[in-house]
């Protein structure tokens, strides 16, 4: 029973019994007049109870339909929709980038460290290494990203989060890739935003899809430039061509760009930056150089890089120089190549493609390093594969309301081994006996 007689309270009161299992997830709760009566407060006291729910990504509330406990609370996130992997089954499903890819760091962080020695920032200091932002903007400009004002962020999330909190309230409409990248399906309920689906294919989100979200009201659409996650779609040069007039009709939405496979993909981005007053692109180190770089580059319009910076000051101040640094080192060295990395990756994805295909298995992958497979039914799949020595990722982990699949990395793999996932995956998706995964 919620109980309470300040917002505080009957909030803290709402956590208490989803906690106890009073309340379930997807269970809707008792409308704001109903409730202050029940508990003896004014209406506005049960409404800003409910704003702090929502804010911390417990609850969702759709218009008149009413506030209801969230399907997965911000405290459970998809990350736990895994698997258990046993000792001796070869783990495929944590989308980790090949460490034979990946740069030593040794050398780079021996050369900065005595170029951060005679530099290193103090209190009240610029934000970016200088170095840091030529490449950086170098960078950009060459693959024809609009000149605007950089930051550096910690990974491509963060940026995500901040650009987002800068122009949106909780309540307001998201549009995202559906399937798409698991963290950021479960940041923006938490931050108490609406994702609304939508729908991509190998050359990225569907016009008509987009336009169905931004009508239904979304204020924000975010697009995975290159390697999406999960699905490894890559905006292409006409689908770009199709969305750019689309967005423009609506220049007051925000727009973020995450180009996830830059340094991974081989191929240029093809870009919607600037379709819209206000928008921002991000490219994290992770997948290039390792996820241990808690850096990216961050670049947008004037208005929502100065909200980011100015938000940005208050908290953290800035990115490590001394991360800052060893990244300028590396992208000086050219210590990652990628038309050799995405060779790589492109030989081991589409050797998986194409065995699936002589299987009569539907895959899609067009860049990066993961492949996406359609199947029956999830929990079957997974278990028979774990059975067969694969452990892979649920397609749950990425699917708001698209259909049932399982993502496989092919980080590392050698033809042989991609050759016998593809059998296992080919046999597991016949029809069989169901089993669950835990």
């Amino acid at each position: 029973m919620i109980e309470g007689t300040n917002a505080a309270e009957i909030a803290l009161s709402v956590e208490g019994e989803l906690g106890s299992g009073e309340l379930a997830p997807g269970q809707l709760l008792p409308p704001i007049r109903q409730l202050a009566a029940q508990l003896g407060v004014n209406p506005n006291t049960v409404a800003a109870a409910y704003r702090t729910l929502r804010e911390r990504g417990v609850i969702e509330t759709a218009g008149r339909r009413g506030s209801r406990i969230r399907e997965r609370p911000a405290t459970t996130p998809r990350e736990t929709l895994g698997v258990q992997v046993p000792q001796g089954v070869a783990d495929v499903s944590q989308g980790n980038p090949d460490p034979a890819l990946l740069p030593s760091l040794r050398a780079a962080l021996a050369a900065a460290a005595p170029r951060y020695g005679a530099g290193a920032p103090l209190y009240g200091g610029p934000s970016l290494a200088e170095e840091f932002e030529t490449l950086a903007r170098e960078q950009l400009l060459r693959d024809g990203v609009p000149p605007g004002p950089l930051a550096a962020t910690s990974g491509a999330s963060d940026a995500i989060e901040r650009v987002l909190a800068a122009h949106l309230r909780p309540g307001d409409a998201v549009a995202l890739e559906d399937p798409g990248w698991g963290s950021l399906l479960d940041l923006v309920p938490s931050l108490g935003l609406r994702p609304v689906p939508v729908a991509l294919d190998d050359d990225g989100p569907l016009p008509a899809s987009v336009a169905g979200a931004l009508e239904r009201g979304a204020r924000a659409l975010l697009v995975t430039t290159r390697a999406q996650n999960p699905t490894g779609a890559a905006l292409s040069a006409d689908r770009a061509k199709e969305l750019r007039p689309l967005l423009a009709a609506r220049p007051e939405t925000l727009l973020i760009e995450d180009d996830h496979g830059h340094g991974i993909v081989a191929a240029p981005p093809q870009l919607l930056a600037g379709a819209t007053r206000h928008w921002a692109l991000v490219r994290s180190t992770a997948k290039a150089y390792g996820p241990d770089l808690r850096l990216a580059v961050l670049t947008g319009d004037e208005v929502t890089l100065d909200r980011v910076r100015g938000r940005q000051r208050l908290g953290p101040g800035w990115v490590s120089h001394l991360l800052q640094t060893t990244v300028s080192e590396l992208w000086r060295a050219g210590a990652v190549d990628p038309a050799a990395v995405g060779a790589a990756y492109d030989r081991s994805r589409g050797r998986l493609l194409d065995r699936l295909a002589r299987q009569g298995v539907r895959a899609q992958g067009r860049s990066g390093m993961n492949v996406w497979v359609p199947v029956p039914e999830e929990s079957a799949v997974v278990s028979r594969l774990l059975l067969a020595g694969w452990a892979v990722a649920p397609g749950a982990r990425f699917r708001l309301s698209s259909p049932p699949a399982v993502r496989l990395t092919v980080s590392g793999l050698a033809d042989a081994r991609i050759d016998a996932l593809a059998d296992a995956v080919a046999e597991a998706v016949r029809p069989g006996p169901a089993r669950r995964y835990g």
